[in-house]
């Protein structure tokens, strides 16, 4: 009897099914739904929930942003109801779509695409808008070379390989720079391109924004239809999965089009904690860049071009003017971390001498900027610890920016933090966002139970790529002292 129950169920959502099919195919058209639902959907109809089958993330993203209203309108004059519609990957839809389902969705695209640039061009007039950056005047050196050269193919190739592009390196050494100059350089060379800027906090507040005032699709197609995205400190995304998802959708969206996506970061794809993996492997699919610290040479050179900036800027006052090669290189030399800590010293020295009305030279250089060096220059950096100590303990840099909690990571983990906050100026919230978005009270924990070992002088176990491994603590924070001095 409960075999029949259900045999008459299964009946009634399957003629529900079929007569939303058809109702589908008149609303969409004989042709889109042939090609869209016909062999590319499996629907079914319970509790409340309306789930469509799709073989991939692609056909799921397109049939969501222009069908859902069709599909909404069917199921409520078929089945009397608003249920709610959901998108799942069928493996079997998957296996069996045809080549020729396939040709006929990326030419409805490609048709679609076209329309919209041509709306584009006709509608609206090459943009105006202007960042601050530009790539002439960026200073090009042995450690942005790399990073550069692809940014310029960026703009130089329509289609470009490195797509993504994904740039990373420390704080103030030209990520931004970097961004700012592709999109200034696409404006000039491709005016009527489409692009858009921001960063990944913008980002995370406009998708916010939109699902408050439920303006979900306006966001979604002011993000999706560019032919240039660029996403700016992309870290801050970590540790907020909503977010990650909407942006992934939008990058699939984006590259799936042909489309290019720039990306920078303070930390490599893979070395960014609670970023979550389907993102990591689009980001590490194209082209990823790292910029060091500017070397001895590129450091003077911006040291130049900044003074120049300044004289131009300020003729009348001749701020900037005259200033001897060897106080450019006495900063080049005791600033090494990045632009920003020249510049800024170079404005603290040429403020100087414009209010006390003295030309600058060697002796004032060292006597105004002596504790300007002092404050901004660390004995080590932070990825000289993070390097040295992963070295250690036999796990990489990456696995220290994990959610991992063995053993093994969680006592190299509290190493680095420790040595990073007796060694730097980082605060425990710098430190904590540095390594994985942690907080700083993580942060605190981690370098107490450090103290407390090295006090007690402590036998410390733990895995190595060998085996298990045992060291007093003092002998494991001598050693890491002294790879990090190298």
């Amino acid at each position: 009897m409960q075999g029949t129950i259900r045999d008459e169920q299964a009946r009634s959502t399957g003629t529900e099914i079929s007569a939303i099919n058809e109702v589908l195919a008149r609303k969409v058209g004989p042709q889109k739904y042939r090609i869209w639902f016909k062999n590319s959907t499996k629907m079914s109809l319970a509790d409340g929930y309306l789930k469509v089958g799709v073989p991939n993330l692609f056909i799921a993203s397109w049939i969501e942003n222009h069908f859902s209203n069709q599909i909404s309108q069917a199921v409520r004059e078929v089945a009397g109801s608003r249920p709610k519609i959901t998108f799942t990957i069928d493996p079997e839809l998957s296996g069996s779509m045809r080549r020729n389902q396939l040709d006929s969705q990326a030419q409805l695209v490609d048709r679609a695409q076209n329309r919209l640039d041509t709306t584009r061009t006709k509608a609206k007039p090459a943009s105006t808008k202007r960042l601050h950056f530009s790539l002439d005047t960026f200073v090009v050196g042995t450690s942005n070379q790399l990073a550069f050269n692809a940014a310029k193919a960026v703009v130089e190739e329509k289609n470009c390989p490195f797509n993504p592009l994904f740039i990373h390196g420390g704080y103030g050494v030209g990520k931004t720079h970097l961004l700012q100059g592709i999109c200034n350089a696409v404006c000039s060379k491709r005016p009527q391109t489409n692009w858009l800027y921001l960063s990944a906090e913008d980002f995370v507040n406009q998708f916010v924004l939109a699902l408050k005032t439920k303006k979900l699709e306006a966001f979604r197609r002011r993000m999706r239809q560019t032919d240039l995205l660029a996403i700016d400190d992309i870290h801050f995304l970590a540790s907020k999965p909503s977010t990650q998802e909407e942006f992934l959708h939008t990058f699939n969206t984006i590259n799936l089009a042909g489309k290019q996506v720039v990306l920078a970061s303070d930390a490599h794809p893979k070395m960014i904690g609670q970023l979550s993996e389907k993102l990591v492997n689009r980001f590490v699919s194209g082209m990823v860049v790292k910029i060091q610290n500017p070397d001895f040479n590129t450091r003077c050179q911006i040291c130049r071009q900044y003074a120049e900036k300044l004289a131009a800027e300020n003729g009348r006052l001749k701020i900037g003017r005259g200033i001897p090669e060897s106080v450019i290189k006495y900063i080049a030399e005791n600033l090494r971390t990045n632009v920003r800590e020249l510049e800024g010293a170079l404005l603290k020295l040429i403020a100087y001498s414009a209010l006390q009305n003295k030309k600058i030279n060697l002796a004032m250089a060292q006597a105004v900027l002596a504790e300007h060096l002092e404050r901004c220059d660390p004995i080590v950096h932070i990825s000289d610890i993070e390097s040295a100590v992963a070295t250690y303990f036999g796990i990489t840099p990456a696995n220290i920016h994990s959610s991992k909690k063995d053993r093994t990571v969680a006592l190299a983990r509290h190493f680095s933090m420790y040595l990073t906050r007796k060694h730097t100026k980082m605060s425990s919230s710098e430190v904590g966002r540095f390594m994985g978005n942690k907080n700083h009270a993580t942060v605190l924990l981690g370098c107490r139970r450090i103290e407390s070992l090295i006090e007690r002088n402590a036998e410390i176990y733990w895995n190595g790529p060998a085996g298990n491994k045992v060291a007093k603590a003092r002998t494991i924070l001598s050693n890491l002292e002294e790879s990090i001095s190298r």
